[in-house]
């Protein structure tokens, strides 16, 4: 009968040399909310997972995170076993791969990165923190204001140093229905575009989080060098009678009907796009999709590879018998021919 070992994670290997650091935008990022390193950490996994987990968790965030590098590292275990490893983990709830865009102006380009959470998490908690992370605004867009420099004439004494105003009470805001809450619109091109179309068609009625997951995909339409009208004559044409599920075929229509690149195109900084657009990327074949899509880091085929092997196969069906007597009535026969 086989037992499940308890024991913590595995230390890793003492390395002579320093673990290569990823290309600026690249590598690990550690996920909030991260509770304090515990001897119990990853003590439910197989000996495997847990000796590459414990690996991962103690890497510094722009740590690189490809499958060469950790096997390069990891001397018990090769790239394949590397790969399997993390598709595990991605399953268990510990990481997430994405794609997002870095940089601004004409210098934007597609990064990969790798959000690791110590504490496992599900499908919905990572959907959350995905979407929250693609909102943000990129951090080169929002440049930090230069340190103020003291001039030689002004020496830093304490006579001269006012006195720090003491902060007001906080007081916590009553609750009015006179006055409703004021909520940021969206000033993206592509989400207003996927919010308008429930008013073109109502066959196509998109609810705010549907937009705010197929959004991604419509800002790729708008790098391409369409409009509104255009996205909007495109997911609209030819419909169906009825349509059962508007989000995936929304979904489908992005995806298929993506337009080619036309030379002379607006750059794609053009979009003006609030915040960065945040696909996640499949932890086994590397297709991206966005982050409710991709539930346990896996895309369809290959969950569906997965739930394959490891569905026991039917039994065969025993041989059938062979008549013993008739056999040897065949061959008595045989025997008695001149």
């Amino acid at each position: 009968m086989a037992t499940q070992h308890l024991s913590s994670a595995l230390r890793a290997p003492a390395s002579s040399r320093p673990y290569p650091k990823a290309r600026p935008g690249y590598g690990k990022r550690t996920a909030s909310g991260q509770r304090a390193p515990h001897a119990a950490d990853f003590a439910l996994l197989p000996e495997r997972e847990r000796h590459i987990a414990g690996y991962v968790d103690r890497l510094p965030d722009g740590a690189a995170m490809d499958i060469k590098s950790l096997a390069k590292h990891l001397p018990l275990y090769g790239q394949m076993a590397v790969s399997s490893a993390l598709k595990a983990l991605g399953v268990a709830g510990h990481l997430r791969r994405v794609r997002c865009l870095a940089g601004e102006g004409s210098q934007v380009r597609w990064v990969s990165r790798t959000y690791w959470s110590r504490t496992a998490r599900d499908n919905e908690w990572w959907d959350a923190f995905l979407t929250t992370e693609g909102s943000r605004p990129t951090p080169e867009a929002t440049p930090a204001p230069p340190p103020a420099e003291a001039g030689p004439e002004a020496p830093a004494s304490p006579a001269l140093t006012p006195a720090p105003a003491p902060a007001p009470p906080v007081v916590p805001e009553q609750r009015t229905q006179a006055t409703p809450p004021v909520s940021a619109s969206p000033t993206s091109p592509a989400y207003l575009a996927l919010a308008q179309l429930g008013r073109t068609d109502t066959r196509l009625a998109l609810s705010a989080a549907d937009c705010r997951a197929l959004e991604p995909l419509a800002a790729a339409w708008f790098t391409r060098g369409v409009d509104a009208a255009y996205l909007t004559h495109a997911l609209t044409a030819g419909l169906p009678a009825q349509v059962g599920s508007p989000v995936g075929l929304v979904r489908r229509r992005l995806t298929d009907k993506l337009p080619p690149h036309v030379a002379g195109s607006p750059a794609p900084a053009t979009a003006a796009a609030p915040g960065r657009r945040l696909l996640a990327e499949c932890t086994e074949c590397g297709r991206p999709g966005a982050p409710e899509a991709l539930p346990d880091g896996l895309c369809r085929p290959c969950r569906t590879a997965a739930a394959s092997d490891t569905t026991p196969a039917a039994p065969t069906a025993p041989p059938a018998g062979r008549d013993v007597h008739a056999l040897v009535g065949r061959l008595r026969d045989l025997t008695r021919m001149p």
